[in-house]
């Protein structure tokens, strides 16, 4: 997929009828990275014709989840406020010989389909709506059918090469005439989405894989509208990390479900950026360098596996990572006195996931942990701290408490450094109990 151009545009075209999830952003992503690799313009169209189903809720989720990614739209679309534009659409193609009006009913075309497959033939619509006279159309219209819009394909092989499956050859003839505009005269996204890439002079798109034969149709669609068709690529689809169905589940996938888990944008835009490429999933520390290193061409169609576990090292790695002034806000936040604030976050960071985990943190250290003690311990740690020197600590007090106890009873390794750790922090692992010391203001009742 050639991007050489600032004349370069791509669009995000999310239907608002839910939540997005990681399926809908690693498309968005992708359009996303094309147009800012050329300085071009990145588009959110709203597929919102289905009026029951597009919730405005949804429309501010999906502008809160982007904002949270750091993917910036130049401009908003919405496809409910283009209706008169694919009204007129609809008109030229009539005209034009390419838009014609059916009337069966769902069950007389699943009656077709089945004759056919019994026949050994492939269930494509037979066009038989083309042979209806007025008369009849107006006799179909008295018994209270309304009519639908169906476009009428060229028989033809529909040919391109798709940024990411290569050289694609589609016969039209296996393909039926597809259904544009419903009965209750629901603009259907095949149509709105043709008329709105030649409008909008869109140049290229990627999808997902499943949209290869609609790719196909539209391509007719764009050039009866007298619009050039986009350079396409066509993703792979993401499977469960056994290789189940994805679909099932991409609704605990939300992007808003994801952040509440806490995963940092980073994490998730890194791990989008590469997975299904050729190319190792790693975490990069910021958009501009998700924009250098993408290449859409080191993907593949194959189905590729997610597991949402995946996110959890990144996550880590850029959280520890993180310079105090990043998270200070949200420290205080906390209650975390500003004096000791930057001295919490040296000792917090290496043993925290997300950022929500500072939390439990500062609980131990403000409130004291619940003591972990074995019964053969317990009058070894009643004898530790009663050795223990009164407050404030410092980083020497756990080194020199220590020598004292080892002296006073003998203990010394884990044996004498392990059930401390336990009764001071309630944990078996974590940051060096030298620096925790000056931040514990508690004791355990033992």
């Amino acid at each position: 997929m050639s991007t050489s151009s600032a004349s370069t545009v791509t669009r995000f075209a999310p239907s608002p009828t839910g939540w997005i999830h990681v399926g809908n952003l690693r498309t968005a992503l992708m359009n996303y990275l094309i147009a800012r690799q050329n300085g071009g313009t990145f588009i959110l169209r709203l597929d919102d014709t289905d009026q029951e189903r597009s919730k405005q809720e949804y429309i501010d989720g999906l502008k809160a989840d982007l904002a949270w990614l750091g993917i910036r739209y130049d401009r908003i679309e919405q496809q409910s406020k283009r209706m008169a534009r694919y009204a007129e659409a609809a008109e030229a193609l009539k005209a034009a010989g390419r838009f014609y009006e059916c009337f069966e009913t769902p069950v007389e075309l699943d009656l077709k389909r089945k004759k056919q497959l019994n026949m050994g033939k492939p269930p494509v619509y037979d066009r038989a709506a083309l042979a209806l006279t007025e008369e009849q159309k107006a006799a179909y219209r008295a018994e209270g059918r309304q009519g639908y819009w169906r476009f009428k394909l060229d028989l033809e092989r529909i040919e391109w090469t798709d940024g990411i499956i290569g050289p694609i050859s589609i016969d039209a003839a296996s393909v039926s005439d597809p259904v544009l505009i419903k009965a209750d005269g629901q603009v259907l996204y095949t149509f709105a989405s043709s008329v709105d890439d030649v409008d909008m002079g869109v140049t290229h798109i990627v999808r997902g894989a499943d949209h290869v034969t609609n790719t196909a149709t539209q391509i007719q669609i764009m050039k009866a509208l007298g619009g050039t068709p986009p350079t396409f690529a066509h993703h792979s689809l993401l499977t469960g990390p056994q290789g189940e169905e994805l679909s099932k589940r991409l609704g605990v996938l939300s992007l808003r479900d994801l952040r509440a888990r806490g995963v940092e944008p980073m994490a998730l835009l890194s791990l989008m950026a590469r997975l299904g490429s050729s190319k190792p999933v790693e975490l990069v520390s910021s958009m501009d360098e998700l924009v250098a290193g993408f290449e859409v061409g080191s993907f593949g169609a194959a189905p590729t596996k997610f597991d949402a576990e995946d996110l959890f090292p990144l996550t880590r790695h850029h959280v520890q990572a993180l310079p105090f002034e990043a998270v200070k806000d949200r420290i205080a936040g906390l209650g975390v006195p500003e004096a000791e604030a930057e001295a919490f976050w040296a000792v917090a960071k290496g043993n925290i996931t997300i950022l929500d985990d500072l939390g439990p943190w500062w609980t131990l250290f403000r409130d004291g942990a619940e003591p972990v003690i074995d019964e053969a311990d317990r009058d070894f740690v009643r004898q530790a701290l009663a050795l223990l020197p009164a407050q404030p600590w410092t980083t020497a007090t756990w080194g020199e408490w220590t020598a004292t106890v080892k002296e006073a009873t003998g203990r010394k390794g884990k044996d004498l450094f392990r059930p401390l750790r336990r009764a001071l922090t309630g944990r078996d692992a974590g940051p060096e109990m030298a620096d925790v010391m000056p931040l514990l203001r508690k004791l355990p009742g033992v």
